[in-house]
């Protein structure tokens, strides 16, 4: 395995469509997959697109730390999980501002309107269905991965740059409890 390098915002990369993987249990989509979970843990990310790695296909891994879902039932910890050739739709109304960082644009944290709730389905390395229903962080971490690979960053989704900024400083004047 291997620590792959991390496009950042403006490498071309992360702003075009990524190709569907057509052999998701390929000898290099495994490699792939194994040096992306190396690769983000190495970071400490939480989740991880192909085209974030300077690969261009549908795919990504991410995990929900213990401490860090809302604790609902469709948002508990999970181990790392890998999604190939996603789909993405939200359930419900509900849209919330959550904060997200991102690798490829680090040190900087911004509030994104996203779906509390979202269905996702794809298929594994070993080309079994992935299926679930998501809310919170979880659902939350799938969409912005997905996003990544539609050429979407988060900022571009952001309703008021305002809340936008180094992660840093707003460590320094957070808000008791961290609300948006």
């Amino acid at each position: 395995m291997a620590i792959l390098k991390i496009a950042r915002m403006g490498h071309p990369v992360l702003l075009r469509r990524a190709d569907p993987v057509d052999d998701p249990g390929a000898a290099e989509v495994r490699r792939l997959v194994a040096d992306m979970i190396e690769t983000m843990q190495d970071a400490g990310g939480i989740g991880l697109a192909a085209p974030q790695v300077h690969v261009p296909l549908r795919l990504f891994v991410f995990q929900v730390p213990a401490g860090r879902s809302s604790g609902e039932p469709d948002d508990q910890p999970t181990s790392v999980r890998v999604l190939i050739n996603p789909v993405v739709e939200p359930v419900g109304e509900d849209v919330r501002l959550r904060w997200e960082g991102c690798l490829s644009i680090p040190g900087l944290r911004g509030a994104v309107a996203r779906p509390w709730r979202v269905r996702y389905r794809g298929v594994d390395c070993d080309r079994v269905p992935v299926a679930a229903e998501a809310a919170g962080l979880h659902a939350g971490v799938v969409q912005h991965e997905n996003d990544h690979l539609d050429g979407v960053l988060y900022t571009m989704r952001m309703p008021d740059l305002s809340l936008l900024g180094f992660t840093e400083e707003m460590a320094r004047f957070a808000a008791p409890g961290g609300q948006v």
